[in-house]
This record gives structure tokens, sequence and C-alpha cells, in this order.
């Protein structure tokens, strides 16, 4: 094999392992759970286990959702529940704007489905290693909220 070809092989090699490397996915847990027929009542909770090993490091932590096009409103409200280690448990109440004013959905569409990765922590720091649960409620005034599709979570390291 003469050198320029294999100069261009080890180049391509070079690309192909950087594009991989860059590719990873560094978040400690990113999962969603279908939410049956679409209907999100108040008393389907949806609840994630996440194991935090290194409690020096912030953490950003995401609501992920995703809804039809047929979703009634330009936001949601979500209660956060969060119990584990030595914390009390702690409820929060989030809104979280879906759509601009004119109605355009803000989030990445596939086919009559909007996703979402909705920032609710920044920078967080667990007090110590361990188990957490998070648990996610919908707190709108429709009781069941309908075309809610998926609800999630997904915690990676911050800066």
């Amino acid at each position: 094999m003469n050198k320029a070809v294999l100069a261009i092989q080890q180049l391509v090699v070079i690309i192909v392992l950087a594009a991989l490397s860059a590719c990873t996915d560094n978040a400690v847990i990113d999962t969603s759970q279908e939410i049956g027929a679409r209907n999100w009542g108040y008393d389907n909770k949806v609840n994630f286990q996440v194991k935090i090993e290194d409690a020096s490091k912030p953490y950003n932590i995401y609501f992920n959702l995703r809804h039809t096009a047929e979703y009634r409103y330009s936001n949601i409200f979500v209660l956060v529940h969060q119990t584990g280690g030595r914390i009390k448990p702690v409820t929060e109440r989030k809104e979280f704007q879906l759509a601009y004013p004119d109605g355009e959905w803000l989030g990445s569409g596939s086919g009559n489905l909007y996703s979402y990765q909705l920032k609710f922590r920044e920078n967080y720091k667990f007090p110590e290693p361990g188990i957490y649960n998070f648990s996610f409620e919908q707190n709108m005034r429709d009781n069941p909220l309908r075309e809610i599709s998926d609800v999630g979570i997904r915690v990676e390291p911050g800066q």
C-alpha cells in the first residue's frame, strides 16, 4: 500500500473515532414512562430512582415530556416530589411553557408528537451519594390531562 492511501485510512479512522466519542451521553439517567391512553390523571404519579455516585459534582435535572399536537394548552403545571438521602421530602410546583403565544410548539416535533427536555434544576448539588426518588404529578385543572404521551427525567453533570 502506498503512503498516501495509508495516511487517508488513518485519517478516516481518527475522524470516525472522534465522531463516536463525541456522541457519548454522560447522563446519569435519561428515561421516560409512557402515559396510558395519553390520559395523565392526578392519581398517576410517575416515579424514577436516580443513583448519585458523586455528590461533589453539580447536576442539571430535566423534566422530559412528550405530547400530541392535540394538547389543549401552551403550558403545563407539574408537582415535582423529591425524597432520598438525608434531605426532607421536597415538593415544588413548576410551570413549563410549551408554546409561543401564537400557538407554535416549542418542542421538537416528529409526526404528531412534540418532545421537550425542560430544565427545572441547574447545577444542583445532591447532599450525599445515594438513591434519590423523583415523582412527577400533573397539576392542571383537567383530570385526566389528555394528550400527554410520555413523562420522564434526565440528570446530567452540570458545569
